[in-house]
Protein backbone atom coordinates (compact mmCIF):
# COMPACT_ATOMS: atom_id res chain seq x y z
CA UNK A 1 0.00 0.00 0.00
CA UNK A 2 2.60 2.43 1.11
CA UNK A 3 4.25 1.74 -2.07
CA UNK A 4 1.43 2.44 -4.36
CA UNK A 5 0.94 6.06 -2.63
CA UNK A 6 4.55 6.82 -3.19
CA UNK A 7 4.57 5.96 -6.90
CA UNK A 8 0.91 7.78 -6.89
CA UNK A 9 1.79 11.12 -5.41
CA UNK A 10 5.71 10.95 -7.26
CA UNK A 11 4.31 10.64 -10.46
CA UNK A 12 1.39 13.05 -10.09
CA UNK A 13 3.81 15.63 -9.01
CA UNK A 14 6.14 15.56 -11.13
CA UNK A 15 4.42 14.98 -13.96
CA UNK A 16 2.01 17.97 -12.61
CA UNK A 17 4.62 20.15 -11.53
CA UNK A 18 7.61 19.76 -14.54
CA UNK A 19 5.74 21.70 -17.09
CA UNK A 20 5.19 25.16 -14.73
CA UNK A 21 8.95 24.94 -13.90
CA UNK A 22 9.59 26.05 -18.22
CA UNK A 23 6.56 29.14 -17.82
CA UNK A 24 7.96 30.56 -15.05
CA UNK A 25 11.55 30.77 -16.43
CA UNK A 26 9.69 32.06 -19.49
CA UNK A 27 7.60 34.55 -17.62
CA UNK A 28 11.00 36.16 -15.89
CA UNK A 29 12.42 36.45 -19.19
CA UNK A 30 9.74 37.98 -20.97
CA UNK A 31 9.44 40.20 -18.00
CA UNK A 32 12.58 41.49 -18.10
CA UNK A 33 12.77 42.15 -21.74
CA UNK A 34 9.68 44.62 -20.67
CA UNK A 35 7.00 42.19 -22.47
CA UNK A 36 3.79 40.03 -21.01
CA UNK A 37 4.88 36.75 -22.21
CA UNK A 38 3.34 33.46 -22.46
CA UNK A 39 1.04 32.25 -19.36
CA UNK A 40 2.39 29.91 -17.05
CA UNK A 41 0.63 27.34 -18.20
CA UNK A 42 1.12 27.60 -21.64
CA UNK A 43 3.28 24.64 -22.54
CA UNK A 44 0.43 22.50 -20.43
CA UNK A 45 -1.53 24.16 -23.43
CA UNK A 46 1.20 22.96 -26.26
CA UNK A 47 1.46 19.38 -24.81
CA UNK A 48 -2.04 18.93 -25.28
CA UNK A 49 -2.11 20.49 -28.67
CA UNK A 50 0.56 17.99 -29.75
CA UNK A 51 -0.97 15.31 -28.24
CA UNK A 52 -4.11 15.93 -30.35
CA UNK A 53 -2.37 16.02 -33.90
CA UNK A 54 -0.55 13.51 -35.84
CA UNK A 55 3.25 12.93 -36.54
CA UNK A 56 5.08 13.41 -39.66
CA UNK A 57 7.69 10.82 -40.23
CA UNK A 58 10.79 10.54 -42.73
CA UNK A 59 10.50 8.10 -45.22
CA UNK A 60 13.92 7.24 -44.89
CA UNK A 61 13.80 6.71 -40.62
CA UNK A 62 13.86 3.45 -39.18
CA UNK A 63 12.00 2.54 -36.24
CA UNK A 64 14.77 4.11 -33.58
CA UNK A 65 12.91 6.73 -34.80
CA UNK A 66 9.34 6.20 -33.67
CA UNK A 67 10.15 4.58 -30.82
CA UNK A 68 12.81 7.34 -29.16
CA UNK A 69 9.95 9.42 -28.32
CA UNK A 70 8.54 6.94 -26.09
CA UNK A 71 11.81 5.63 -24.69
CA UNK A 72 12.85 9.02 -23.66
CA UNK A 73 9.55 10.15 -22.09
CA UNK A 74 9.18 6.42 -20.17
CA UNK A 75 13.30 7.08 -19.05
CA UNK A 76 12.78 10.30 -17.65
CA UNK A 77 9.61 9.03 -16.19
CA UNK A 78 11.53 6.17 -14.90
CA UNK A 79 14.32 8.57 -13.36
CA UNK A 80 11.24 10.12 -11.33
CA UNK A 81 10.50 7.67 -9.22
CA UNK A 82 14.02 7.41 -8.06
CA UNK A 83 14.42 10.90 -6.56
CA UNK A 84 11.46 11.58 -3.75
CA UNK A 85 9.70 15.09 -3.71
CA UNK A 86 8.93 14.61 -0.13
CA UNK A 87 10.75 12.28 2.82
CA UNK A 88 7.31 11.61 3.86
CA UNK A 89 6.31 9.40 1.46
CA UNK A 90 9.25 7.69 0.41
CA UNK A 91 9.99 4.19 0.30
CA UNK A 92 13.08 3.36 2.73
CA UNK A 93 13.83 0.17 0.36
CA UNK A 94 14.08 2.19 -2.89
CA UNK A 95 15.57 0.19 -5.10
CA UNK A 96 18.34 1.96 -7.48
CA UNK A 97 20.39 4.64 -6.20
CA UNK A 98 22.02 8.07 -7.93
CA UNK A 99 24.27 6.39 -9.84
CA UNK A 100 21.35 3.99 -11.79
CA UNK A 101 19.43 7.75 -11.84
CA UNK A 102 22.28 8.90 -14.21
CA UNK A 103 22.15 5.52 -15.86
CA UNK A 104 18.38 5.84 -16.77
CA UNK A 105 19.30 9.38 -17.96
CA UNK A 106 22.12 8.65 -20.43
CA UNK A 107 20.13 5.42 -21.85
CA UNK A 108 16.88 8.37 -22.90
CA UNK A 109 19.98 10.93 -24.49
CA UNK A 110 21.13 7.67 -26.03
CA UNK A 111 17.90 6.80 -28.15
CA UNK A 112 17.23 10.86 -28.85
CA UNK A 113 20.77 11.05 -29.84
CA UNK A 114 20.12 7.76 -32.45
CA UNK A 115 17.05 9.27 -33.92
CA UNK A 116 18.50 12.59 -34.56
CA UNK A 117 20.71 10.71 -36.98
CA UNK A 118 18.33 7.93 -38.25
CA UNK A 119 16.80 10.37 -40.53
CA UNK A 120 19.98 11.26 -41.87
CA UNK A 121 19.65 15.07 -41.31
CA UNK A 122 22.62 17.72 -41.17
CA UNK A 123 21.03 19.25 -38.38
CA UNK A 124 19.93 16.53 -35.87
CA UNK A 125 23.60 15.10 -36.96
CA UNK A 126 25.05 18.14 -35.64
CA UNK A 127 23.10 18.24 -32.82
CA UNK A 128 23.53 14.64 -31.91
CA UNK A 129 27.53 15.33 -31.84
CA UNK A 130 27.03 18.38 -29.92
CA UNK A 131 25.01 16.58 -26.57
CA UNK A 132 27.49 13.87 -26.74
CA UNK A 133 30.27 16.21 -26.58
CA UNK A 134 28.13 18.16 -23.51
CA UNK A 135 27.66 15.04 -21.53
CA UNK A 136 30.81 13.35 -21.64
CA UNK A 137 32.18 17.06 -20.00
CA UNK A 138 29.40 17.42 -17.47
CA UNK A 139 28.79 13.77 -16.47
CA UNK A 140 32.59 13.37 -14.45
CA UNK A 141 30.84 16.81 -12.38
CA UNK A 142 27.99 14.71 -11.59
CA UNK A 143 29.30 11.83 -10.29
CA UNK A 144 32.01 13.62 -8.26
CA UNK A 145 28.35 15.48 -6.82
CA UNK A 146 26.90 12.19 -5.75
CA UNK A 147 29.81 11.01 -4.46
CA UNK A 148 30.90 13.83 -2.51
CA UNK A 149 27.63 13.75 -0.56
CA UNK A 150 27.71 9.62 -0.91
CA UNK A 151 30.55 9.62 1.56
CA UNK A 152 29.49 11.93 3.75
CA UNK A 153 26.17 10.06 4.18
CA UNK A 154 27.82 6.89 3.69
CA UNK A 155 25.60 5.69 0.84
CA UNK A 156 24.24 6.56 -2.62
CA UNK A 157 20.70 5.63 -2.24
CA UNK A 158 18.28 8.82 -2.12
CA UNK A 159 16.21 8.22 0.72
CA UNK A 160 19.64 7.62 2.70
CA UNK A 161 21.15 10.65 1.57
CA UNK A 162 17.82 12.13 1.94
CA UNK A 163 17.48 11.23 5.41
CA UNK A 164 20.81 12.24 6.27
CA UNK A 165 20.94 15.58 5.28
CA UNK A 166 17.83 16.36 7.07
CA UNK A 167 20.33 15.95 10.40
CA UNK A 168 22.71 18.65 9.11
CA UNK A 169 19.95 21.14 9.48
CA UNK A 170 21.08 23.86 7.07
CA UNK A 171 23.56 22.52 4.66
CA UNK A 172 24.63 25.35 2.90
CA UNK A 173 25.91 26.80 5.81
CA UNK A 174 28.74 24.44 5.14
CA UNK A 175 31.38 25.48 2.45
CA UNK A 176 31.11 21.37 1.03
CA UNK A 177 27.33 21.65 0.64
CA UNK A 178 27.54 25.27 -1.21
CA UNK A 179 30.31 24.54 -3.81
CA UNK A 180 28.29 20.79 -4.19
CA UNK A 181 25.25 23.52 -4.62
CA UNK A 182 26.97 25.29 -7.53
CA UNK A 183 27.93 22.29 -9.33
CA UNK A 184 24.59 20.66 -9.29
CA UNK A 185 23.33 24.57 -10.55
CA UNK A 186 25.94 24.18 -13.49
CA UNK A 187 24.95 20.45 -13.83
CA UNK A 188 21.29 21.41 -14.15
CA UNK A 189 21.96 24.45 -16.73
CA UNK A 190 23.96 22.13 -18.86
CA UNK A 191 21.81 18.90 -18.67
CA UNK A 192 18.75 20.72 -19.44
CA UNK A 193 19.75 22.53 -22.21
CA UNK A 194 19.62 25.92 -21.07
CA UNK A 195 21.45 29.39 -21.37
CA UNK A 196 24.56 29.65 -21.09
CA UNK A 197 24.76 25.99 -22.69
CA UNK A 198 22.40 26.27 -25.16
CA UNK A 199 19.11 28.55 -25.61
CA UNK A 200 15.70 26.34 -26.17
CA UNK A 201 13.88 28.53 -27.32
CA UNK A 202 16.24 29.03 -30.37
CA UNK A 203 16.07 27.79 -33.98
CA UNK A 204 19.27 29.21 -35.64
CA UNK A 205 20.77 26.52 -36.87
CA UNK A 206 24.80 26.51 -36.46
CA UNK A 207 23.72 27.39 -32.99
CA UNK A 208 21.13 24.39 -31.64
CA UNK A 209 21.31 21.69 -29.51
CA UNK A 210 18.49 20.05 -28.01
CA UNK A 211 16.33 21.84 -30.51
CA UNK A 212 18.26 20.35 -33.52
CA UNK A 213 17.79 17.13 -32.16
CA UNK A 214 14.03 17.62 -32.63
CA UNK A 215 13.73 19.14 -35.69
CA UNK A 216 11.94 16.13 -37.43
CA UNK A 217 9.63 15.26 -34.82
CA UNK A 218 6.07 16.22 -34.86
CA UNK A 219 2.82 15.69 -33.01
CA UNK A 220 2.30 13.58 -30.25
CA UNK A 221 6.24 12.74 -31.01
CA UNK A 222 7.30 15.93 -29.87
CA UNK A 223 5.10 16.44 -27.43
CA UNK A 224 6.71 13.30 -25.47
CA UNK A 225 10.03 14.71 -26.42
CA UNK A 226 9.53 18.14 -24.78
CA UNK A 227 7.16 16.52 -21.74
CA UNK A 228 10.19 14.05 -21.25
CA UNK A 229 13.24 17.37 -21.58
CA UNK A 230 10.93 18.99 -18.63
CA UNK A 231 10.29 16.10 -16.35
CA UNK A 232 14.31 15.68 -16.78
CA UNK A 233 14.61 19.30 -15.41
CA UNK A 234 12.59 18.87 -12.74
CA UNK A 235 14.13 15.76 -11.48
CA UNK A 236 17.50 17.32 -11.52
CA UNK A 237 15.74 20.17 -9.53
CA UNK A 238 14.32 17.49 -6.98
CA UNK A 239 17.81 16.37 -6.35
CA UNK A 240 19.49 19.69 -6.01
CA UNK A 241 16.42 20.92 -3.50
CA UNK A 242 15.35 18.04 -1.55
CA UNK A 243 19.38 16.67 -0.93
CA UNK A 244 20.90 20.67 -0.17
CA UNK A 245 18.15 22.13 1.04
CA UNK A 246 16.28 19.79 3.14
CA UNK A 247 12.93 21.25 4.83
CA UNK A 248 10.93 17.98 6.00
CA UNK A 249 12.73 17.96 9.41
CA UNK A 250 10.41 21.37 10.61
CA UNK A 251 7.61 19.08 9.82
CA UNK A 252 6.42 18.37 13.79
CA UNK A 253 2.83 16.59 12.66
CA UNK A 254 2.15 13.35 11.14
CA UNK A 255 0.02 11.68 8.60
CA UNK A 256 -1.67 13.79 5.82
CA UNK A 257 -0.89 17.21 6.90
CA UNK A 258 2.51 16.24 6.88
CA UNK A 259 3.10 15.36 3.62
CA UNK A 260 0.41 18.36 2.47
CA UNK A 261 3.09 20.50 4.44
CA UNK A 262 5.93 18.37 2.54
CA UNK A 263 4.97 19.09 -0.86
CA UNK A 264 4.76 22.86 0.03
CA UNK A 265 7.67 22.98 1.45
CA UNK A 266 9.04 21.40 -2.24
CA UNK A 267 6.91 23.48 -4.68
CA UNK A 268 8.10 26.63 -2.81
CA UNK A 269 11.82 25.27 -3.37
CA UNK A 270 10.84 24.48 -6.80
CA UNK A 271 10.15 27.96 -7.70
CA UNK A 272 12.76 29.53 -6.38
CA UNK A 273 15.44 27.34 -8.17
CA UNK A 274 13.02 27.88 -11.21
CA UNK A 275 13.87 31.82 -10.81
CA UNK A 276 17.18 31.70 -9.79
CA UNK A 277 17.60 29.95 -13.49
CA UNK A 278 15.69 32.33 -15.04
CA UNK A 279 17.69 35.28 -13.18
CA UNK A 280 20.95 33.44 -14.49
CA UNK A 281 19.34 33.25 -18.15
CA UNK A 282 18.55 36.79 -18.32
CA UNK A 283 22.29 37.93 -17.44
CA UNK A 284 24.25 35.65 -19.29
CA UNK A 285 24.54 35.12 -23.19
CA UNK A 286 24.99 31.92 -24.72
CA UNK A 287 28.46 30.54 -25.02
CA UNK A 288 30.27 29.81 -28.18
CA UNK A 289 30.39 25.70 -28.71
CA UNK A 290 34.26 25.69 -27.94
CA UNK A 291 33.55 27.63 -24.64
CA UNK A 292 31.23 25.05 -23.12
CA UNK A 293 34.39 23.14 -21.88
CA UNK A 294 35.36 25.93 -19.69
CA UNK A 295 31.59 25.39 -17.87
CA UNK A 296 31.97 22.01 -17.58
CA UNK A 297 35.54 22.69 -15.76
CA UNK A 298 34.12 24.86 -13.44
CA UNK A 299 31.27 22.33 -12.39
CA UNK A 300 33.96 19.86 -12.02
CA UNK A 301 36.41 22.10 -9.96
CA UNK A 302 33.86 23.06 -7.51
CA UNK A 303 32.12 19.30 -7.37
CA UNK A 304 36.08 18.72 -6.59
CA UNK A 305 37.25 21.20 -3.96
CA UNK A 306 34.00 20.80 -1.76
CA UNK A 307 35.15 16.61 -1.93
CA UNK A 308 38.42 17.76 -1.16
CA UNK A 309 37.62 20.26 1.74
CA UNK A 310 35.26 17.01 3.29
CA UNK A 311 39.15 15.58 3.86
CA UNK A 312 41.07 18.63 4.73
CA UNK A 313 38.19 19.60 7.23
CA UNK A 314 37.73 15.65 8.90
CA UNK A 315 34.53 15.20 8.14
CA UNK A 316 31.36 16.91 8.27
CA UNK A 317 29.53 18.09 11.57
CA UNK A 318 26.21 19.09 12.83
Amino acid sequence: MRSLVYISVQLSVILLVAPLVNGIIGKVKALSQKRKGAPFLQMYFDILKLLKKNSVVSDTSSWVFKAAPYIFFSSATAAALLVPVSTTIMLQGLPGDAIMLISVFALGRFFMMAAALDTGSTFGGMGSSREAMISSLIEPSILVSIFTIGLICKSTSLPKIMIAMMGFGFPLANSVFILTFFALLIIIIAETSRIPVDDPSTHLELTMVHEAMLLEYSGRHLALMEYGAAVKQLVFITLLVNVLIPTDQLISIAGVGAVAISLVFYLIKVIFISLLIAVIEVNTVKYRVFSIPNLAALAFILAFIGFLQYFVFGGIYV
